[in-house]
């Protein structure tokens, strides 16, 4: 085989292209945004809510805090007392008396509103003839006004005409004083507030409930299980996080309770009845602040609100985390 001698031909190469300076440093510049675009966009878009959460929010709980540190009457500003207007409300019975007709009412009104809610929620979670038609009615209380439910049960609760008093009179019971003992009115205002909010709690109870997978329940039906026993044994531990919710959340309503017992005391003077038999800690706030126009002493009741709705839902949630064994 002959070898060929001929010289090879050599492609030419193509001469190296650089890039112009502008080029790369708009490529940098761009390189930079690119990476500030994806650490900062997660908080730029959250930015909005606490921008107006610090503007009426933590703004105004620190000014709440400046004015309770002063005498600041309806003139304006006075002189700087420190804590003087808290030592003054630790030591006023009335303040007391409305911690006492706040956690009555709260523990009256919650704990069957909550029961009932998870009662309601189960059976509406059970095969049903026009389903929505039921789940929306639960919530026909919370679309009606505040003031009709007030006159409804004004008329219900009414001490000489009423029909809760007809009713007990045909069982041969006497007619009761409803906003003249600390009992009946207690008992009268946790009706108003069970009848507006547990449709409320029975719809949250019912959106957990059908995230339940429907296998557990066959198999327990399977196995014989009833549905009581279904409902304690299956339901309550798989909506554990829910009822810790509602709870947390009903502690902080109970707490600042204001218009029921407002609207069925009808005289507007926040003093919760003749003997101020069911007056809360809010319509104490508002007969110091607006009504009396000390709002230094007011803004010291508005902070001591504040401090029991968090010990409370502390404790509420350490006790449900400790009998339910969650982590």
């Amino acid at each position: 085989m002959g070898v060929d001698l001929r010289p090879t031909r050599q492609r030419p190469r193509p001469a190296a292209t650089t890039r112009p300076a502008g080029a790369t440093e708009r490529a940098r510049w761009r390189s930079r945004i690119d990476r500030l675009d994806v650490k900062a966009s997660p908080y730029l878009y959250i930015a909005p809510f606490y921008l107006v959460f610090a503007v009426f929010g933590l703004f105004p709980l620190g000014y709440t805090l400046w004015v309770s540190l002063h005498d600041w009457e309806l003139i304006g500003k006075g002189p700087f007392i420190g804590l003087a207007n808290y030592a003054q409300l630790l030591g006023d019975p009335y303040f007391w008396n409305s911690i006492l007709n706040t956690i009555g009412i709260f523990v009256v009104a919650t704990v069957p509103q909550l029961v009932l809610a998870l009662m309601l929620a189960n059976a509406l979670n059970r095969w049903l003839r026009l389903p929505t038609f039921f789940r929306m009615g639960v919530l026909l209380p919370m679309v009606t006004s505040v003031a009709a439910v007030a006159i409804v049960f004004g008329q219900l609760y009414a001490r000489d005409f009423g029909m809760i008093n007809w009713l007990l009179g045909l069982v041969g019971a006497e007619n009761v004083d409803w906003r003249g003992s600390k009992w009946a009115s207690w008992i009268a205002i946790s009706t108003m507030v069970d009848w507006r909010w547990t449709g409320y709690n029975t719809l949250i109870y019912l959106a957990a409930m059908q995230a339940i997978p429907r296998d557990l329940y066959e198999a327990a039906a399977i196995d014989g299980a009833s549905r009581r026993r279904q409902l304690w044994q299956i339901t309550v531990p798989m909506i554990r996080p829910t009822i810790i919710f509602t709870v947390i959340i009903s502690t902080i309503g109970g707490l600042q309770l204001f218009t029921e017992p407002v609207l069925f005391e009808r005289s507007g003077h926040m003093a919760g009845g003749t003997l101020r038999q069911f007056q809360t800690v809010t319509m104490f706030m508002f007969e110091n602040a607006f009504r009396d126009h000390d709002y230094g002493y007011g803004a010291a009741i508005a902070w001591m609100i504040f401090c029991l709705i968090l010990i409370a839902s502390l404790v509420n949630f350490l006790i449900i985390r400790r009998l339910g064994g969650t982590k």
